[in-house]
Parts: C-alpha cells; structure tokens; sequence
C-alpha cells in the first residue's frame, strides 16, 4: 500500500478558501459576526471524463474546466455570504437559488474562462502585428507577442491587486499555500506552523497561467504569422494545445521540484505568485485552516461509509 499523501488543491474565494480532495470539495468563509460558515460539495465521478484524465494533454483540458466549473460555485456561495446585511442571513440561507442555478453558474465560470483565455490570445496577437514594420521576421513577432502576453498579464494582475476586495482574496490565496505546505511537510495545521510555511506553491494555477504564455511561445514556432487572419486563427486553434501542454509542465515542475537542478523550471511560476498572494492574517489562516480540516474530516468519514451530513 503506497504511503504518499492524498494530493489536495485549493482555491480563494472572497473572504475564505475552497479545498478540494479526491471526492470533496469544501469551502469556509468568514461571516461579520466573526463566524465561520462552510459550503461542501461531493465530485460528481463521470467514468468518461475519468478516461480522458489519464490521456496526456486532454487530461489537462478536462481539469481545467473541471476546476472552472467547480470553483464558480464555490464563488458563488461565497459571494452570497459576503457581506449580508443584518437580519437577513436566514432569507439568504433558505434562498433555493443558489442550488437550483447549480448548472448555470458552473456554465458561467467556464464561459468566463474560455472568454478570458480568447482576449489574453488575440490582444497580443493584434499588437504585435502593429509592430510588423519594426519586427518582420516571424521569430521576432512571436518573441514581441509573448512580451505582450506576459505584460498584459502582469499590468492585469497589479491593477486588480489594487482593489481591498482582490488584495483580501489574495491574502487567502497565500493561506491556502500555506495550510497545503504545511500539510505536506508534515506540520501540526497550528496557524503559528502554517503562517510558518512559504505562500508560493509549485501547483498553483497562477504558476500554470504563466506557463501557457511560455509554452505559447514555443507552440506559435510551429506555426506561420503571416497574413494575419491565418495568425489569429491559428492561435485560436492552438489554445486546446497551449492549455495541455501547459498543464503538463505545470505537473512536471511539481515532480521535480525537490530535484537539484531542475527545481527552478518552476521559479517563473513562483515569481509570479508573488503578485497573486499575499501575506494572511491570523484569521484568514484560521479560515484556511478550517476548511482544510472539514474536508479531511468528510474525505476520512465518507470513506467508512457515513454521510456528508452525519458529520459533525
């Protein structure tokens, strides 16, 4: 019997933290009177999409959207309980909404990132083509192209860790790094050990999103730029491609990144959490800590046979 740990990933949302395990996902939000309210949802196994996460490249499309789907409605509890005004909280529990509109929200979350994914694409590209009298040759406007991806993220990300909102969510980003290196560095999930642990991980989507600009670069060599309408439809086509490959060296810089020599094929990744996390407080630790805790409470005990709702 293998000795490795369950792997867990995690997710912020607005004031607290969404955890996911192999059969659960559970997220714990901080109320205005200082309470902690949880959200549980059990996976839906789908034998094939359970297929398909065994087949290098798709597997990753399947996660990615997976996890889109997933992680809006968590958003969306969190965004109901953020921020209710007094008196109102048992109206806002009893709202069926919010479980009746379960398929809809999940479609929103993936629309929403397939039409992230299209304007980070096809932005760049058009700037680029700008440049054509500067930079003619198609190495040169593949390498201008990337710039501009990479600096369109970077402007993005400054801009919206700006705001107290984003600013807030992603200090509890930087809580779920920790409570996850805690847990798997084996510490005591005490908020002294977790705000002890580092808040960049090698598994974090923000480490993923950077490399679909690196991979990108590589992927558009293959590729013509030229006349344009070929280059935007090429780039469209290849977002599929870019996504798995991506996907896959995110998980190849996690297996080796305690290998020396090859643990800085994730530093890019890392450096960019630097923007999207935060240093936590204690309390959002303790939030993070506790929805941690609640998975693995409903992970252990489901697994012995009882219900997600027996369990205190």
């Amino acid at each position: 019997m293998s000795n490795e740990k369950p792997v867990y990933g995690g997710q912020a949302v607005v004031e607290g933290v969404m955890f996911g395990g192999k059969n659960h996902t559970v997220t714990a939000v901080r109320r205005n009177d200082g309470s902690i309210e949880y959200f549980h949802l059990p996976r839906t196994i789908r034998p094939a999409l359970q297929t398909m996460k065994k087949i290098p490249l798709l597997r990753g499309i399947v996660a990615i959207l997976e996890a889109a789907a997933t992680g809006s409605k968590h958003l969306n509890f969190a965004n109901d309980r953020y921020d209710v005004p007094p008196g109102e909280e048992e109206a806002k529990a009893e709202e069926p909404s919010k479980f009746t509109l379960m398929f809809g929200v999940a479609l929103v979350g993936i629309l929403s990132f397939l039409f992230g994914k299209f304007i980070f694409t096809l932005v760049p590209v058009g700037l680029a083509e700008l440049t054509r009298p500067i930079f003619q040759s198609d190495m040169a406007q593949i390498l201008v192209e990337g710039l501009f991806k990479l600096l369109l993220l970077l402007v993005y990300i400054w801009a919206i860790s700006m705001t107290p909102l984003i600013k807030r969510v992603f200090q509890y980003h930087g809580a779920e790094h920790k409570v996850i290196n805690a847990y798997e560095n084996g510490l005591s999930l005490t908020v002294q050990n977790v705000q002890a642990s580092s808040r960049l991980h090698y598994r974090c989507g923000s480490s993923f999103i950077l490399f679909t600009v690196i991979v990108g670069v590589f992927v558009y060599m293959l590729v013509p730029t030229e006349p344009f309408y070929v280059r935007v439809l090429n780039r469209l086509a290849l977002i599929p491609v870019v996504l798995g490959l991506s996907f896959e060296v995110l998980q190849l810089t996690n297996k080796v990144r305690d290998v020396p020599g090859l643990k800085w094929l994730g530093y890019p990744g890392l450096w960019l959490q630097l923007l999207t996390t935060k240093d936590p407080s204690d309390d959002q630790v303790e939030v993070a800590i506790a929805s941690f805790k609640k998975l693995i409470s409903i992970e252990e005990s489901t697994e012995k046979g009882l219900k997600a709702d027996e369990i205190v």
